[in-house]
């Protein structure tokens, strides 16, 4: 008889369900964001999705809808790709993902705040406590789907395969792609206007932070390590502010 728990991680652990998973983290922040800031001139975004949009726009072409073109466009060839596990899609496992993305950031919020707090007081400053609800739990979705985006699919990959051609060894290339892209990640948060003021304890935690998901990426795939992030970012505003 087949383990089910053993069955649920094979089974979860690849494109077609990171892409369907994360897929209500992209369109609950555009719906928040609009919601939230009506006014086009006061919207705020996350750095890596201005990055993005800023792009977009500089092609001369619509942000928000060339963004949901490419979502569409992403969709369909992982779909295609990954068409013969649409057979034994499971809708069941969806909830459990999302229940499994909540374990890691509990664990994630221990983990990274003990270890810190072992070192260093965190005095860190919080540029969105100014936002409303609304816009922070949209900020913390658009973390969750952005940043991990970013940090995660695209440089935690380029990393890998780059590193591992330097030093010959799998293990060797995933850990210095770990590390530099968890570094990469803390110090883009002090970048920007909304970006926070500058101390070791902050940087420190949040490169804890970001190894943490990288590991969670390298393990599980982009869908938990976004779902994990958005909701460790949830908790935040619901329990520290």
């Amino acid at each position: 008889m087949t383990n089910p728990v053993k069955s649920y991680f094979e089974n979860t652990n690849n494109l077609l369900y990171s892409f369907l998973v994360s897929l209500p983290l992209f369109l609950l922040y555009e719906l928040l964001i609009v919601i939230s800031q009506p006014v086009g001139d006061s919207i705020v975004r996350i750095s890596v999705d201005v990055w993005i949009k800023s792009l977009f726009t500089y092609l001369g072409v619509n942000a928000v809808s060339f963004s949901l073109l490419v979502v569409v466009l992403i969709g369909l060839f992982i779909v295609y790709k990954e068409r013969e596990r649409l057979k034994t899609l499971r809708f069941s496992y969806f909830p459990v993902l999302i229940l499994e993305s909540t374990v890691y950031a509990i664990v994630v919020a221990f983990i990274s705040q003990s270890l810190v707090s072992l070192v260093l007081n965190i005095a860190a400053s919080d540029p969105i406590s100014s936002l409303s609800v609304t816009q922070q739990l949209a900020l913390s979705l658009g973390a969750g789907l952005y940043e991990e985006l970013f940090f995660r699919v695209i440089l935690v990959t380029l990393f890998i395969l780059l590193f591992t051609k330097v030093f010959g060894k799998k293990w060797a290339g995933v850990t210095a792609a770990v590390v530099l892209s968890a570094l990469l990640f803390s110090a883009v948060h002090y970048v920007g206007s909304m970006g926070d003021a500058f101390t070791l304890g902050s940087f420190l935690y949040r490169f804890l932070f970001g190894l943490i998901l990288n590991g969670i990426y390298v393990w599980r795939g982009f869908g938990v390590a976004a779902w994990t992030h958005a909701i460790y970012d949830i908790m935040v505003i619901a329990f520290l502010s």
